[in-house]
């Protein structure tokens, strides 16, 4: 998935009331960005973090910059905006990049299903169960090389895992996609200490039949896509 517009780099003041950060660009230009991320964005919001941010020229819209990855200036770069993995897996799942999903051939997105729910996408294929994928974006990581889910408590994410575990009793594949927006990290595991109650609720998820796929990302300025599969659980020293 390539951007729409040629990101530029700019230096974070400071991101608040979630969704607005102030950013000054080269120029020394301070703007206000759209951030598309309701997460605490923990390590990533430092004033004078590097960032890259999406310009446009949209009437509609108010704010005329995105804020889009943060670059740690060692070689690697985290996507910030929430929006953006269901476009990559979608991608990815429509030319059947992902191994243990590509038997299907329909990829429907935001089906409604359970609840007052929406699944992400709905994968179905002739003479296959339906498959109910739910992707979560991953941006934190506490330690090196190791991605963690959630950075914040998600009462909302919790209720998605019950929803798949759900699905999975009745004979269909519930299947979680952590997509890591990180280019630093091998691993995946939960933040079990940010959040118990999803820890737990992944834990009971997975004994019920729900499959958890970890992908990593490759991310630079012009776009993101996706990466090999990542390891489930921390690393091994």
């Amino acid at each position: 998935m390539r951007f729409q517009s040629d990101l530029v780099p700019a230096r974070l003041i400071r991101r608040y009331k979630r969704f607005l950060a102030d950013c000054t660009l080269e120029d020394g230009t301070e703007i206000t960005a759209h951030c598309a991320n309701p997460g605490s964005m923990m390590g990533l919001a430092e004033a004078g973090t590097k960032v890259w941010l999406e310009p446009n020229d949209d009437p509609k819209k108010k704010l005329k910059y995105g804020l889009r990855l943060v670059d740690h200036e060692n070689g690697h770069l985290t996507g910030v905006d929430t929006s953006l993995p269901n476009r990559v897996l979608r991608a990815a799942l429509e030319a059947r990049e992902i191994e243990a999903l590509a038997s299907y051939g329909e990829v429907r997105p935001e089906v409604r299903y359970a609840e007052n729910s929406r699944i992400d996408f709905l994968l179905t294929g002739d003479g296959l169960p339906n498959a109910y994928v739910e992707v979560k974006s991953v941006t934190l990581c506490r330690t090196p090389a190791l991605a963690e889910f959630p950075d914040s408590v998600t009462a909302r994410g919790t209720k998605h895992i019950y929803d798949l575990a759900a699905v999975a009793a009745e004979g269909h594949r519930a299947v979680l996609i952590y997509l890591v927006q990180r280019t630093d990290c091998t691993h995946v595991d939960i933040a079990a200490d940010i959040d118990p109650k999803y820890a737990a609720a992944h834990a009971a998820a997975t004994q019920a039949g729900v499959e958890t796929i970890c992908i990593g990302t490759h991310i630079t300025p012009q776009g993101i896509s996706i990466a090999a599969p990542l390891a489930l659980g921390r690393p091994t020293r």
